[in-house]
């Protein structure tokens, strides 16, 4: 896996050699981190800028990268998020999901509900003409996240990267340029 946490480093690569989502960009904010391999990859296209892992789960430290333990929907954290950007952040991405119970559409569902609630908060902290990335299942609110997407944003995208795994739902949004 060339040195990355998890396979998942690769969705990202691939999302950004389609959308050049890290073109000249200095921020990133990367919800959901644990183990890591996104904020890795971020760590690799951004040499001067400021990268925020936050997570419930303890991880790694990697170069160049901050990391903040703690659950993003919680007020307090988002706080802690906005405190150390102290302005408007180039990229956000969310790899958030539930932890799975068997129950694909609860599954899908309460992962929805995790993209929608770091969808309202890049509408206030991202840069206009920054990115928001999420991972999204194709479920009973899909329709509804890409309806919020399009009402904050100006470009919204469904990708499903190659190195995603055939059988899964799993898709990202691509969102871009806020309105």
């Amino acid at each position: 896996m060339r040195g990355y946490r998890s396979r998942s480093a690769f969705k990202l690569i691939e999302i950004d050699k389609k959308f050049k989502i890290f073109y000249n960009k200095k921020t990133f904010l990367d919800l959901g981190a644990f183990p890591g391999s996104w904020s890795q990859v971020a760590s690799e296209k951004i040499k001067n800028g400021k990268i925020l892992s936050v997570d419930l789960k303890q991880m790694d430290p990697i170069n160049n990268t901050n990391f903040i333990l703690g659950n993003f929907t919680e007020t307090k954290i988002k706080k802690d998020i906005s405190n150390y950007f102290e302005n408007k952040i180039d990229i956000i991405v969310s790899d958030m999901a539930q932890n799975t119970t068997g129950n694909k559409n609860l599954d899908s569902l309460i992962t929805g509900e995790l993209c929608l609630d770091a969808l309202n908060f890049a509408k206030d902290i991202i840069n206009k003409n920054g990115f928001f990335v999420s991972k999204i299942f194709m479920g009973s609110n899909f329709k509804e996240i890409i309806d919020k997407a399009r009402n904050i944003f100006k470009d919204v995208k469904i990708f499903k990267p190659k190195s995603s795994r055939k059988e899964s739902k799993e898709n990202y949004i691509i969102c871009k340029n806020l309105k």
